[in-house]
């Protein structure tokens, strides 16, 4: 049987939305669309898609805050969120990351680059790796998303740190390097740079303490378990 993916679009603009529907479609999506930030959270709890491209400047709610709030929803965690925006900034970019974004795609963007660009992001729904990865402090359960602590704890994680979390448990103590990271968690066609992996470092360490995650400097991170 053949996966229907459901595609959240939430943009403030009709043209760019009908731009969006109707190259999606044409490529057998499942589409949906919201016209600012509050709809694309409220639909976003009732269809669960399996993506979301925000525009970053909307109405009521901007595509920041609505993507800190999807990723409040358990339900969701596994959605691949990715903003649409004609800003370019640093500022933007890394707040997008922050707020648990996945990719970042700019604004005029040529519909083949888009498709392209959204097949990747895809390929990443079910990631390969093993269904459960163990140290002495942390555990990791597939099969709901969760992350467990020694002290009988669970933790949410957004679906990339979760995701990096389990790239460094697969090896405690090997040193992965950001080439290894960025092609194993965003893929070899999703352009990030280097600053994206360093946002998902530093919320993890928020989360789990500063002492489980290494940076070995001019190579990339490590787990000490």
């Amino acid at each position: 049987m053949i996966m229907t993916y459901k595609i959240l679009i939430a943009d403030d603009e009709p043209d760019i939305i009908e731009f969006l529907r109707y190259n999606l479609q044409k490529e057998g999506f499942e589409v949906y669309c919201a016209t600012n930030g509050r709809e694309a959270v409220e639909l976003a709890g009732k269809v669960h898609p399996h993506l979301i491209i925000l525009d970053v400047m909307m109405p009521e709610m901007d595509g920041i805050e609505a993507c800190e709030h999807i990723r409040e929803n358990p339900e969701l965690n596994r959605c691949i969120v990715t903003f649409l925006t004609a800003r370019a900034e640093d500022y933007s970019q890394i707040a997008g990351f922050e707020a648990g974004g996945d990719d970042y795609i700019a604004k005029p963007v040529r519909p083949k680059v888009l498709i392209s660009r959204i097949k990747a992001l895809l390929k990443r729904v079910e990631p390969d790796g093993p269904e459960t990865g163990r140290t002495g402090s942390v555990s990791i359960d597939r099969d709901r998303y969760l992350v467990l602590t020694a002290d009988g704890g669970e933790m949410t994680l957004p679906r990339k740190e979760f995701e990096l979390l389990a790239l460094l448990l697969s090896k405690p103590g090997k040193v992965f390097s950001r080439e290894e990271i960025l092609s194993h968690i965003w893929g070899d066609d999703v352009i990030v740079g280097d600053r994206t992996i360093d946002v998902h470092i530093r919320k993890l360490r928020e989360k789990l303490g500063d002492d489980l995650i290494s940076t070995v400097k001019g190579v990339g991170y490590k787990y000490n378990g």
